[in-house]
């Protein structure tokens, strides 16, 4: 259980005393810190940080690479995501919040919300907005005991989760100031809502959690298989890198398989070396999903398109992100827009 000792004063500080971005309050106590962004939570800080006090390994709906995720009720039942982050991954608290009070500054339909962040005396949390369907990782690769027709999603909903995580990326790159290159795009980190939305998660955490100078940020701060061949030979992330592994993301929409599924691997491949040699082949329909009985071969052929010139081996000849975005507007979702929206109907 996360524990907190109880202070013998505690304090509300003002942003212009401690905080820089507009709407966040500190809340200071000993030996704890609970910083609020957006400003539009309607609970106390006592409130909050009692709910994260109790939770214990029964609230737990998910671990990644950065720590152990919560399921947080409130009294009204209000639900958050809580993210404990691993005790070896703190650095600089000073560091640390500052660039927190950047990411929960901003605030996109297709981005997660960052809502706060607590210092307690053993734990560091993040407080995100709970997105209810899960990843679509869950999605694209049914989880164990749950049934297949409850979880696969038709052609045109994968269109528009493809729309709608470019957007999201696409705004942390363009519209962020300073930008934001997130580091680890793929199909767990892309959370879907229950309209089936998409909303990219744990942007910017790369960036805080990685030591920049140590030899192992390549494996910490990407998954295999997502990332680009230039940020696995230098560590060195870009926009760039970003754009590839959201054209992995692309080719697992349209695949169904992760990017390390085991029939790549065999022969030496992953999915864009696999995608390659089919196009090669002229074995357009043997790249497609079979579960996807809806798709048109020509929206396809774009789409792998789109994910070969994001996945070019030279970062210098794939597109930016509003140029991906630009090119699935017109070119992938324009031919079919009444069945992008129907959102009744995205479950096969």
């Amino acid at each position: 259980m996360l524990t907190v000792k109880e202070g013998k004063s505690c304090k509300e500080i003002h942003p212009s005393q401690e905080a820089s971005s507009q709407g966040s309050k500190v809340f200071v106590s000993a030996g704890t810190k609970l910083i609020t962004f957006h400003g539009d939570l309607p609970y106390t800080s006592i409130e909050i940080i009692e709910k994260l006090e109790t939770l214990d390994e029964h609230d737990v709906v998910g671990s990644g690479g950065y720590g152990t995720v919560y399921r947080m009720v409130m009294n009204d039942c209000g639900t958050f995501a809580v993210k404990r982050i691993d005790r070896s991954r703190e650095g600089s608290d000073q560091v640390f919040e500052r660039e927190l009070e950047i990411l929960g500054s901003i605030k996109h339909i297709n981005l997660v919300n960052l809502r706060g962040y607590c210092r307690l005396p053993t734990s560091k949390l993040l407080i995100y907005d709970y997105v209810a369907l899960g990843s679509l990782d869950d999605f694209l690769h049914v989880i164990s005991g749950q049934a297949e027709e409850d979880r696969e999603l038709k052609w045109s909903a994968r269109l528009r989760i493809a729309l709608g995580s470019a957007r999201g990326i696409a705004y942390l790159h363009h519209d962020c100031s300073p930008k934001i290159v997130h580091r680890d795009i793929k199909s767990s980190n892309i959370l879907l809502d229950e309209n089936l939305e998409p909303h990219v998660s744990d942007f910017g955490l790369a960036k805080l959690l990685v030591d920049e100078d140590a030899h192992v940020t390549t494996v910490v701060a990407g998954t295999f298989g997502y990332l680009a061949p230039e940020y696995l030979q230098s560590g060195r992330a870009t926009e760039k890198s970003d754009v590839y592994s959201f054209g992995v993301l692309m080719l697992e929409l349209v695949t169904g398989k992760r990017p390390t599924d085991p029939a790549f691997v065999r022969r030496g491949l992953n999915v864009v070396g696999w995608m390659n040699t089919l196009l090669k082949e002229n074995r357009l329909e043997d790249v497609v999903d079979k579960r996807c009985t809806d798709a048109e071969m020509e929206v396809v052929e774009t789409l792998l398109e789109i994910a070969a010139r994001c996945t070019d081996a030279n970062p210098d000849e794939r597109p930016t992100m509003n140029q991906v975005l630009q090119l699935l507007e017109q070119e992938v979702m324009s031919p079919c827009p009444s069945e992008l929206y129907e959102s009744q109907s995205d479950y096969c």
